[in-house]
C-alpha cells in the first residue's frame, strides 16, 4: 500500500492564512499567551515600582498592558492595507524601552513616557515605510550590541526586585533572595524536564510556584484582589501626555532599535515556520504595525510594544505558521485586559517573585544579543566596535556621576546605557575600515 501523501498537511502548517480547527487553534493560541505572559506583565510592574504606585494603580497598569498587547497583536495578524505583517507575531510591552523609560518616569512622570512613546511610535511607522534604505545601517553586529546592552542594563533592576524591591525595609533579606532563587530553580527544572506547553510557559509556572510559596511567608496581600471589579475598560490618557525634548529623543532612538528587533523577529518567524525569507511587504508591514501598536499603547496607558522573540521560537517549535492561532491568543489578552481582578492578582505578586523571573528574562535578552554578535566575524575591527560600544554604554550606566556636570537632558540619555551603545555602534560600523 502506498504511503499517504502528507505534503498538503505540511503546506497548510506553513501557510499564515491556514485556519486550524478550533480544538487545535484555541490551545495553540493560549500557548502563545503563556509564552509571553511573564514578560508582558513584568514591565508595568517594574514601572509601577519606579513611580511608587499603590496596588490599585499597579493593577491598572497591568490591565492596560494586557489590553494594549491584544490590540497591537491583532494589528499585526489581521492587518489593514500596508499595516501588519499578517504573520503569527505576538506583540507585548518591551523590556528594551525600560532603560530609557525608567529615568524618564523618575524625572518627568508617566505622562512624559507615554507622550514620548507616542512620538516614537509615529517615527517607527515612518521607518517601516523606508525600511529598505534603513536596514543597511543595522547589520547583525550592530543589532547584537544593542540587544546585549539592553539585557545587561536591565539585570540590576531584576536583582533589585529579587532582593525585595528598591525601598523595601528588609531589602536583601534571605527570604526574598531565597524566594527569587526558588522561582529560578522551578523555571529551569520545568524548562529542562518538560516539553510543549509546559516548557513554553516555564517562567510563568516558576512565578506561580513562587507565588504559592510566598503565601505562608506573609508576602502576599490579597485584599486588593477582593476590592477590584470584574469588568472595566481602562480610561485612555489617564496620565496625560507631555513631550520633554530629552524623553522624545530617547524614544525616537529606541524606535530605530526596536525596528531592528522586529525585522529580526519577522525573519525568524518565516525562516523557522515556513523555511523562507520574509518578503519586503511582510517586513515593512510588520514594522509599521509595530509603530502603530506603540502609539495605541501610549494612548491606553501602556508602555511601547514590540514583537516577542520567545513566540518566534514557539512558531519554529510547533511548526504552525497560522496567524489566526495568534489572533485567538490576542483575544485572550483582550479579555484579560478588561478584568481588573486579573490585574490585581498579578499586582499582588511579591517583588522577589518578579525578580526571579526578571533575572531569567533579562539574561535571555543578553544571550540573544550575544547570538547576534556571533553571526559577525570577530575581526579586529568588529572587536573594537564591540569594545567601545559596550564600554561607553555599560560604563556610563554603571557610573552615572561621570557625566553629572552635563545638562540634565543629555545626561539622562548618556546614562541610559542603550543609547550611547547604539549610537557608538552605528557610527563606528559606518566609519571604520574593514581592515584595522
Amino acid at each position: 500500500m502506498a504511503a499517504p501523501d502528507l505534503r498538503h498537511v505540511v503546506r497548510d502548517a506553513q501557510d499564515p492564512n491556514h485556519t486550524p480547527p478550533l480544538a487545535q487553534a484555541v490551545p495553540l493560541g493560549l500557548q502563545h499567551v503563556l509564552a509571553m505572559f511573564a514578560g508582558n506583565v513584568t514591565v508595568p510592574v517594574i514601572i509601577a515600582g519606579v513611580i511608587g504606585a499603590d496596588a490599585a494603580e499597579k493593577a491598572f497598569l497591568i490591565q492596560a498592558a494586557m489590553l494594549a498587547a491584544g490590540i497591537a497583536t491583532l494589528i499585526q495578524t489581521v492587518g489593514l492595507g500596508p499595516v501588519g505583517a499578517r504573520l503569527p507575531i505576538v506583540q507585548g510591552t518591551s523590556f528594551g524601552f525600560l532603560p530609557v523609560a525608567i529615568p524618564i518616569a523618575k524625572t518627568f512622570g508617566l505622562g512624559a513616557v507615554f507622550g514620548a512613546a507616542l512620538v516614537g511610535g509615529v517615527v517607527q511607522v515612518f521607518l517601516g515605510l523606508i525600511l529598505g534604505w534603513l536596514r543597511r545601517y543595522f547589520p547583525p553586529l550592530v543589532s547584537g550590541i544593542v540587544v546585549l546592552t539592553i539585557g545587561i542594563a536591565l539585570l540590576p533592576t531584576g536583582v533589585r526586585y529579587a532582593a525585595g524591591g528598591a525601598g523595601a525595609a528588609d531589602f536583601g533579606a534571605f527570604q526574598h533572595l531565597g524566594l527569587a532563587a526558588f522561582v529560578m530553580m522551578v523555571s529551569l527544572l520545568v524548562r529542562t524536564i518538560f516539553a510543549g506547553l509546559a516548557s513554553s510557559a516555564a517562567v510563568v509556572i516558576g512565578m506561580a510556584a513562587g507565588y504559592v510559596a510566598a503565601l505562608p511567608m506573609g508576602l502576599v496581600d490579597l485584599s486588593p484582589i477582593a476590592e477590584a471589579g470584574w469588568l472595566s475598560v481602562p480610561t485612555p490618557l489617564s496620565y496625560g501626555l507631555s513631550f520633554p525634548a530629552v524623553a522624545v529623543v530617547g524614544m525616537v532612538v529606541m524606535a530605530f532599535v526596536t525596528t531592528v528587533e522586529t525585522v529580526g523577529d519577522i525573519s525568524g518567524i518565516t525562516m523557522g515556520g515556513a523555511h523562507r525569507p520574509a518578503t519586503d511587504r511582510e517586513l515593512s508591514g510588520g514594522v509599521i504595525a509595530d509603530g502603530l501598536g506603540t502609539a495605541v499603547a501610549a494612548v491606553l496607558n501602556a508602555l511601547p510594544n514590540t514583537s516577542y522573540s520567545q513566540n518566534v521560537g514557539l512558531v519554529a517549535f510547533t511548526g504552525v505558521m497560522s496567524r489566526h492561532v495568534v489572533s485567538i491568543g490576542a483575544v485572550f489578552l483582550l479579555i484579560a485586559g478588561l478584568i481588573p481582578k486579573f490585574g490585581a492578582l498579578v499586582a499582588s505578586i511579591p517583588a522577589a517573585v518578579i525578580g526571579g523571573a526578571a533575572v531569567i528574562m533579562f539574561g535571555m535578552v543578553a544571550g540573544a544579543g550575544l547570538k547576534l554578535i556571533a553571526e559577525a566575524k570577530m575581526t579586529r575591527r568588529n572587536m573594537v566596535i564591540v569594545a567601545l560600544s559596550l564600554g561607553l554604554g555599560i560604563g556610563l550606566a554603571g557610573v552615572p556621576d561621570a557625566v553629572k556636570l552635563f545638562p540634565e537632558g543629555l545626561r539622562l540619555l548618556m546614562v541610559s546605557g542603550i543609547i550611547p551603545a547604539a549610537v557608538t555602534a552605528v557610527v563606528l560600523n559606518l566609519v571604520l575600515p574593514e581592515e584595522l
